[in-house]
Order: structure tokens, then C-alpha cells, then sequence
């Protein structure tokens, strides 16, 4: 006892000389009934006393407990100087938290992956990455009880055994250390001091991309207590310092019972502001500005270099390789006075014959993506897309699905038509308000799902151009109208086409072997193209120009000129659609402008889709869409047309006078 109140002196010291601000906070703050945190930094604990690191780290269980009677000592040495404040009281329940980043503490061995947890981490500050993937209701219980040995009248604290599920032991020998060992087994329960902490479960599992083909991804329940609890929900990456430890798992009849490992945490970072763990060199950004100082003259061919990048193994596609683009690097979230939010993240839909290559490019955009979750429609309930509600151990819990868990990066979605009716109409608030409203066994929450989906699906039957998408595919419109960009791959038969085709697979095979060796002014690496979208979503928050406001304005008259009564959400909706891919488009041309080249182009993307009424008829079957040899040429033809539609041609004098 004396040894522990000693080591608590000390570090009460450590606590006044390098954290008198957050002590200063506590003490000022006016209810003592809170659980308090404070946060220490281990390395600079280790810095300032290598010994008390190293007992923190290899008994942890002990020496936290020693830590947080530490802060209500060095709370006593500062309230002598807050005695003047009205609200000033040293506070009972303080929780040291011990952050590890920047520490030696993040090495493999402190560090593991999930699946790689094994016996040798128990009882050592263990720390682990994860994504929420299960939050429980939050509980009280009994923290500690005291008890009076019969004999000697020493006092001691008993706490809850994580094994037994919180259960608290009776003790059976008095501890007491004094001169004479008392060795009493008769106690009394001090009743009055009946101390309780807020409880929460949760699980977290490891991230699927950063596993090998093949391996299933594995998870592990964490325990909040006290301020931690309620801190994290489901979809949110986080990462957990705490003690790895065991309990018995639930009676069941007929079940063997196993010890299953738990972290009980004593700190939780959340890591939503920074998901991505994509390294971007300074020289592989100097080479992003030399490759566009190279093509300041033809940005348009520059692009097509980019673009070329996407799904290479599959010819062609233009339109839809930059449909995919768009998708993946989206405009920017608009939030007006009131606090309304406009969604920045774009959504995409793929309707095609079989063949056409749809599900390649859902795979290759996953790979792209920072943070991605592929699933197919088929396979998928409302709850495997959103959220659903399970029993775990008599409880019910929230258990995230593919769009919770996608939040901040791309949800893919094959066979989206499979999807039965009640799961499409789950999936509205997700695309178009970016949260999700949960019901559910006496569960009421509401969790994020800023992403972008990526949907593919085959026609019903054989595409019918005088039918409406609609009809074609048996998606409601509604629906339909949440994707900004929806692409029709048509197979006509065209023998030009498919011996261009053909030509360009059967090449494959001598190309793979020069891949190292590739040029940016041609094709982009796999590695280069993923740290490039990375780079210009995170960097660049483009505005939109006069010129900009002027075109996409005017397209937008036009689409409600000629729109029916019934269409008519749906070409406000394209508007923001239109917005996004313009800022989209000038993210993607490394510029923190949206200029009339912008503007243009997402008209065309736009008009690309088949559930527009399509005022400019000059984009053609998106399967058969190509890369132009000079894309500049092509694109001021394109303005030209574009501008004499919308009869504003006239205000740009540079174009004027050249048709002229």
C-alpha cells in the first residue's frame, strides 16, 4: 500500500508539471458527478520516466488504477491555488487516458491486426484498429464494492471480474499488509459507498482491404466504460488502447463454454477525418504539376491520359471510364445558413447486356477507393445494406451494413436489380440525405453514410428504347433520380467495334510486359492513378465561375422547358448532379476552378444518361464511346454545338468570332 501510494505521488508530479490545463479544466468544471477524462501522452511519459512506462505498459491493469488516484492527488495540489472560484471542487472520478501515437507502442508487437491478437498480448497495453461494426445499449454497473475485515478494521476495494461478466467476488482473505498479517476471512459490506460506471460493448473489426485474398476478416468486442461510452458508433474507424483480457462466453444449453478475448479500452480514437492511410510522396506531387505544366496546352489530352488508367483491360468506354472518375473523386458538400447539407458524393449506375464489362469496373473502382465495400443485390437484405438489430447474449445490439461501413469512401453494388423492393426503398435517405434512421428493437439512432454508390444491373429482358429506364430495368424512379450519372451499354453487334475489340485483347498479353515502364503522357500506373484521386479529393474545393454559373444555368431552363410536370423533381435534382460533376471535373483537371470546359463537360455526362430528355443528341452509346486522338479538337466542337442550343453563344466573344 505504501509502495502505491508512493508511485501515485510521483506520478501525481508528472501529472501537475506537464498537464495543468487539463487539471485546471476539471477542477473548474461544475459537476463532480461526471467521469472525467485526462489525456497523457505515452511518449511523453517515457521520456520523462522510462520506469513507470515500462510497469504502465506491462501492467496495465494495476498501474491505471495508480494513475487515476494520481490525478485526484495532483488535483489537491492545484485546488489550493482555485480556491477562489465558485465552481472550484477536486473531482472524485478522473480517468487517465493513455494515447500512444507517436510512440514506441505502435510497433507489430503492441500494435497486431486483429487476427493476429493471440495470448501473448494479454495483460500488456495492447493496441488495435478497427471499424465499429456493433454497438450495444449502454448499461449501469456496480464498479467496486468496500469491505471492512471484521478483525483489524482494515478497508479495501473489490472490483468486478471482466471473466465472470462483472461480477464481483466476495473476498476471501483480509489483504491487509501492516506489520502483522491479520488473515481474516470475516467481512463486513460498507453499504454506503456504492460506487456505479456506465457500461457499453461494442465490436470492431479489421479492415477487409488490408487483408490477403481469401482471408476472412475477424473482430473483437471492446468494453466503454464511464466517459468513454457512447462515444463511437457503428461505421466509424477507431483505435483502441486497452487491456486484452477474457470472459467466459454465454450458458447455452448443449454449447461449450469457451474464454473469449475482449479489449476492456481505456482510450478510443476516432479516425473518420482521417480514413486514409494512402501516402502521398513530395516528389509524386511535383510530378502531378510537371505532368500538367507538360499538357498546359491540350489539358483535354492530358485527361485522357488519366482516364486511360481506369479498368485498362477494358477497351474504349470513354464515357464511362470518366463517368468513374467523377464518381470516385465527387464534388464538394455545400451547407447552407440553416445548417441544410448537400451531399458532394456522386452516385453512378451502370445498365447493361451481359458482357459489357459492368462488374469490372465495380472491382477496379473498389481497388481505387481508399475505404470501399462491395456487395452484390442478390445477396444483400435491407439489413446487410444499412443496418440491422441482433441478440447478442439477451441484448440487442446495432450491427452495421455494406453502406454504413463504406461511409467516407464507395459502396459497390452488383446485380442492384436483385434487390427486393422494401431494400431499394431503405436505400433513399442513404444516397440522397447520407445518413440512415434506425428503429429497431427499441434501438433509435441515426448513422452516417457519406458515400458514393456504384451500382450495376442488367435490363429486364431485351432493352427497349421506347420504354423508359424505368420500365427497362424495374427500378422506380424515384430511385433513379439519386444517381447523378445513369450509363446504358448497349451491345448493337457492330463488327467494327468488335474487331477493334478483339484486336485490343488478344494484345494484352505482349503489353503486360512493359507495364513497368509506362510513361504518365500515355497510361497511368494502377498506384499512381489511386494516389492522384486521392490527392485532388483531398486538396482541392473548387468554385464555380461566372462563366460556369452562366452554362449550367442556362441548361438547366432549358431541362425544365421541355421536362414534364412529373420530371420536374427529378431536373432540380440534376442541378445539383450537374454541380458535383463540374467541381468533380475540375478536381480531376488539378485546379481549384469550375471553368466553362467544367460546366460542359458535366452537361455531357449528364446527357450521356438515358433518363434525361437529351437536348444535346451528340454523345451516342456509351459502349461504343472511344478516346479521340486530338480530345482538344473534339471537345471545341462539341462547346460550339453545346452554346448554340443554349443561345448563349453570344456572350463568350472569343468563340464568336471564330464561328464566324
Amino acid at each position: 500500500m505504501d509502495n502505491s501510494n508512493g508511485m501515485a505521488k510521483e506520478l501525481a508530479g508528472f501529472l501537475i508539471k506537464h498537464y495543468t490545463e487539463q487539471l485546471h479544466s476539471i477542477i473548474l468544471s461544475p459537476d463532480p458527478r461526471l467521469h472525467y477524462p485526462l489525456l497523457v501522452d505515452f511518449a511523453e511519459l517515457l521520456d520523462d520516466n522510462p520506469t513507470l512506462a515500462h510497469l504502465l505498459f506491462s501492467h496495465p491493469a494495476e498501474y491505471l488504477l495508480v494513475f487515476d488516484e494520481a490525478a485526484i492527488w495532483a488535483q489537491k495540489v492545484i485546488f489550493k491555488d482555485l480556491k477562489q472560484w465558485d465552481n472550484a471542487s477536486v473531482k472524485d472520478y478522473v480517468h487517465v487516458r493513455i494515447n500512444v501515437s507517436g510512440s514506441p507502442l505502435e510497433c507489430p508487437e503492441t500494435f497486431p491486426s486483429i487476427g493476429r491478437v493471440r495470448v501473448k498480448h494479454r495483460g500488456i497495453l495492447l493496441t488495435l484498429k478497427g471499424t465499429v461494426i456493433r454497438s450495444g445499449a449502454i448499461k449501469m454497473i456496480e464498479g467496486e464494492k468496500i469491505y471492512e475485515c471484521r478483525n483489524c478494521k482494515h478497508r479495501f476495494k473489490v472490483y468486478p471480474e471482466v471473466e465472470t461478466r462483472n461480477v464481483i467476488p466476495k473476498p476471501t482473505i483480509c489483504p491487509s499488509q501492516s506489520s502483522k498479517f491479520c488473515e481474516s476471512t470475516r467481512f463486513n459490506l460498507i453499504e454506503d459507498n456504492k460506487i456505479c460506471h456506465d457500461y457499453q460493448e461494442i465490436k470492431i473489426q479489421e479492415n477487409a482491404q488490408v487483408l490477403g485474398v481469401g482471408a476472412i476478416p475477424r473482430s473483437i468486442p471492446v468494453i466503454l466504460k464511464d466517459d468513454l461510452v457512447d462515444t463511437v458508433k457503428a461505421g466509424d474507424d477507431v483505435i483502441v488502447t486497452g487491456v486484452l483480457t477474457a470472459k467466459w462466453s454465454p450458458d447455452v444449453k448443449d454449447v461449450r463454454c469457451d474464454l473469449d478475448p475482449i479489449l476492456v479500452a481505456n482510450y478510443v480514437r476516432r479516425m473518420n477525418e482521417v480514413k486514409s492511410g494512402i501516402d502521398i510522396p513530395d516528389d509524386v506531387i511535383m510530378k502531378f504539376k510537371q505532368f500538367w505544366l507538360d499538357f498546359k496546352n491540350a489539358p483535354l489530352k492530358g485527361r485522357n491520359a488519366i482516364l486511360r488508367g481506369i479498368c485498362p483491360q477494358v477497351f474504349g468506354l470513354f464515357t464511362v471510364k470518366l463517368a468513374v472518375a467523377l464518381t470516385l473523386i465527387g464534388g464538394v458538400q455545400h451547407v447552407d445558413a440553416s445548417g441544410t447539407k448537400v451531399r458532394g458524393e456522386s452516385h453512378l449506375l451502370l445498365v447493361g447486356d451481359p458482357g459489357t464489362g459492368k462488374s469490372q469496373f465495380l472491382k477496379f473502382a473498389a481497388k481505387l477507393s481508399n475505404r470501399s465495400v462491395i456487395t452484390t443485390g442478390l445477396g444483400s437484405t435491407s439489413a446487410g445494406l444499412t443496418v440491422t438489430a441482433v441478440k447478442d447474449g439477451g441484448e440487442w445490439m446495432l450491427e452495421a451494413g455494406a453502406l454504413v461501413l463504406a461511409d467516407g469512401g464507395l459502396c459497390c453494388i452488383d446485380e442492384f436489380d436483385s434487390m427486393r423492393g422494401h431494400d431499394r426503398a431503405t436505400i433513399h435517405e442513404a444516397m440522397e440525405q447520407q445518413t440512415i434512421s434506425v428503429a429497431k428493437a427499441g434501438l433509435v439512432t441515426t448513422l452516417s453514410t457519406r458515400t458514393s454508390v456504384f451500382g450495376a444491373t442488367n435490363p429486364k429482358g431485351q432493352y427497349d428504347p421506347d420504354e423508359s429506364l424505368s420500365v427497362n430495368t424495374t427500378l422506380s424512379g424515384p430511385l433513379l433520380s439519386r444517381f447523378d450519372i445513369v450509363l446504358v451499354l448497349l451491345d448493337k453487334k457492330n463488327p467494327e467495334w468488335d474487331a477493334v475489340v478483339s484486336s485490343h485483347i488478344l494484345a494484352e498479353g505482349e503489353k503486360e510486359n512493359d507495364n513497368c515502364n509506362e510513361d504518365l503522357k500515355s497510361t497511368w500506373p494502377f498506384p499512381m492513378l489511386r494516389r492522384y484521386i486521392h490527392f485532388v479529393k483531398r486538396n482541392f474545393r473548387p468554385v464555380l465561375s461566372k462563366e460556369a454559373e452562366n452554362v449550367i444555368s442556362r441548361y438547366f431552363q432549358l431541362q425544365r422547358r421541355s421536362a414534364t410536370q412529373n420530371a420536374a423533381r427529378t431536373t432540380v435534382r440534376m442541378l445539383e448532379s450537374l454541380i458535383r460533376l463540374a467541381q468533380a471535373h475540375a478536381r480531376l483537371m488539378f485546379r481549384n476552378e469550375v471553368t466553362r470546359l467544367d460546366a460542359i463537360t458535366a452537361i455531357l455526362c449528364i446527357e450521356s444518361s438515358m433518363t434525361t430528355s437529351a437536348i444535346v443528341d451528340s454523345v451516342g452509346n456509351a459502349l461504343h464511346s472511344n478516346f479521340a486522338e486530338n480530345p482538344d479538337e473534339e471537345y471545341a466542337k462539341q462547346e460550339m454545338l453545346i452554346l448554340q442550343k443554349l443561345c448563349i453563344i453570344d456572350e463568350f466573344p472569343d468563340l464568336k468570332s471564330n464561328l464566324q
